[in-house]
């Protein structure tokens, strides 16, 4: 039966109808794909425009993370609550609220005049005598007297080192009148005290001057290799390098293990960690990457130490092992590592850190735009620093430094954390990496409220992890493992005496006068640390005569 024209058409219509919806269909997938394309192109170029500006900042902008002062005129989100904070009643404290944040002043710092830049320095008088054929009265002829003296001007006079060779001989005594009863004389040879030899014929002196210009001043040996020859003296660095490596082995690793004891017996400790490349290790490549960890004892704890130690690897090994028997709190940063230590041991996370990946996230022409909230963030945690500082520069004990940041300090973090569960960043970027490091933290950053003794950063580790960075920039690398090793041993020792405000030079030459060994016990050790008052004064004697131009014959 033959379709009616109109059922015709209208079958054509609806299959055209059905071509059409399909031909739509397809097109605004194609449609949604390209959108998705291009949100994704634009997520990637956002990245990289971030990773640039990163980049950029990082080769040509400042490297310090001092926060810019407020605008004038600018309103800052802590306006409201400083207000209140200056009208909190003190509570248990001490000292009234008012003075917590009122009398602490910052001011520029006073300029030191010449007398007091110097006032340690000896000081020689040179008079400029008057010739003896001007010494006649030009108007009668009389022969002129003195009467006295006039400042002309004052010089700082540089004297250069000089070296020397010191024989030393033992006095060989007899007994005459046994020689001569018995024939055989009674024979008596004076002794120092002194072992023969530190490794070589140089003095503790000379050594501890080695180690002192390679560890503390940063120069490497191929340049004190120089210097010597200007003194008069050829001496190879492979001398110095054998001299300093033997020195380091037998007599400054005792006093790093007894510091390693001290630390973990405290109740609080630091640690760090920082690459360094050894060219000669046993099945490894000369480019591959080892460590030089940190450890040290909490930095408002009295008796400091700090060990340094190398190790081939970042393994969170290393880190469990040196804090194997510590009970307490330990700073570190959120190096996944650190999770291989004892889990009774209370672990706080550093502030600096989460400050500097906020900071991060930042292009540097918007370091002062509050509407982003990587600045916001940034903000809160420079709040919690100057508060730190209020807190520490007028509290007088453990406990007083307890109730200040649980009162002053407890409001802005809960504030913090309140600000990051708003967060939503997209995924990749800065601010995402710096959210997602805040969340992980946050047991670990609030942890330091729990004792007046935490730190609420990990700079004083990094402030140790810098001296020796600043030292890798001029010799580059460690030949060997044991050189390595030498380096750490030599830097803890030094560091160890700087913690304590010991003259490193004098405590160098010290320690190696005493010549500790592995024999020595812990009491004994303990007398040759640079916290013992005793070592203290022994090290004021020696400044003392180096002043006076006395000098050591050891």
């Amino acid at each position: 039966m033959t379709a009616n024209p109109l059922e015709k058409q209208l079958i054509e219509l609806k299959d055209m109808l059905a071509v059409m919806t399909k031909s739509m269909a397809s097109l605004q997938a194609s449609l949604d794909a390209a959108n998705a394309r291009e949100e994704e192109h634009l997520r990637k170029e956002k990245l990289l425009q971030e990773q640039v500006a990163y980049l950029t900042n990082k080769l040509y902008g400042s490297s310090s993370e001092k926060h810019k002062a407020p605008i004038d005129g600018q309103l800052s989100i802590f306006d409201e609550l400083e207000t209140e904070a200056a009208t909190l009643d003190s509570g248990d404290c001490d000292v009234p609220a008012d003075e917590e944040y009122e009398t602490v002043s910052f001011t520029r710092k006073k300029k030191i005049t010449q007398e007091e830049k110097f006032a340690n320095l000896p000081v020689e008088e040179r008079i400029i005598e008057l010739p003896e054929d001007q010494r006649i009265c030009e108007t009668c002829g009389t022969e002129l007297t003195y009467v006295g003296k006039e400042f002309l001007r004052r010089e700082l006079s540089f004297i250069p080192a000089k070296v020397k060779i010191v024989e030393i001989y033992s006095a060989t005594y007899e007994c005459r009148k046994c020689k001569k009863e018995t024939g055989i004389p009674h024979i008596v040879k004076s002794r120092d005290g002194h072992y023969h030899m530190i490794h070589g014929m140089a003095s503790a002196s000379t050594i501890a001057w080695v180690l002192y210009q390679k560890y503390c001043n940063s120069i490497p040996l191929y340049r004190q290799e120089k210097d010597w020859k200007l003194y008069g003296c050829d001496l190879s660095r492979a001398t110095m390098a054998n001299w300093i490596i033997m020195n380091a082995l037998d007599y400054f690793k005792p006093m790093c293990d007894f510091f390693s004891r001290h630390i973990v017996s405290r109740s609080h400790a630091m640690a760090d960690e920082t690459p360094v490349q050894v060219l000669k290790e046993k099945d490894r490549d000369a480019s591959s990457k080892s460590y030089m960890w940190v450890f040290r004892t909490g930095e408002f704890l009295d008796k400091q130490a700090i060990v340094y130690k190398y190790a081939p690897t970042r393994s969170g090994r290393i880190a469990a092992d040196f804090f194997r028997g510590f009970h307490g709190y330990l700073m570190c940063d959120g190096f996944s590592g650190y999770n291989a230590v004892d889990s009774e041991i209370k672990r706080t996370g550093c502030f600096a850190h989460a400050r500097r990946y906020l900071l991060d996230a930042v292009p540097k022409k918007d370091q002062m735009d509050l509407t982003i909230p990587a600045i916001q963030g940034a903000a809160y945690i420079n709040k919690l620093f100057d508060l730190e500082k209020k807190i520490h520069s007028t509290a007088r004990s453990r406990d007083e430094i307890k109730k200040r940041r649980l009162k002053s300090e407890k409001p802005v973090l809960d504030a913090l954390w309140e600000w990051l569960d708003q967060q939503e960043p997209m995924k990749g970027t800065k601010f995402h990496k710096a959210v997602t490091y805040l969340r992980n933290q946050k047991p670990y950053l609030e942890l330091y409220l729990e004792d007046g003794y935490c730190s609420f950063s990990n700079n004083a580790s990094e402030r140790c992890c810098k001296d020796f960075v600043v030292g890798r920039k001029n010799w580059l690398f460690s030949d060997s493992a044991k050189g390595a090793d030498a380096s750490a041993y030599a830097y803890s020792v030094i560091q160890t005496a700087k913690a304590n405000g010991v003259n490193v030079y004098h405590y160098l030459c010290f320690l190696l006068d005493n010549a500790p060994t592995s024999t020595r016990t812990d009491e004994e050790l303990e007398k040759l640390a640079p916290w013992n008052q005793a070592v203290k004064d022994e090290i004021l004697e020696r400044e003392l005569r180096a002043s006076q131009g006395s000098t050591s014959t050891n």
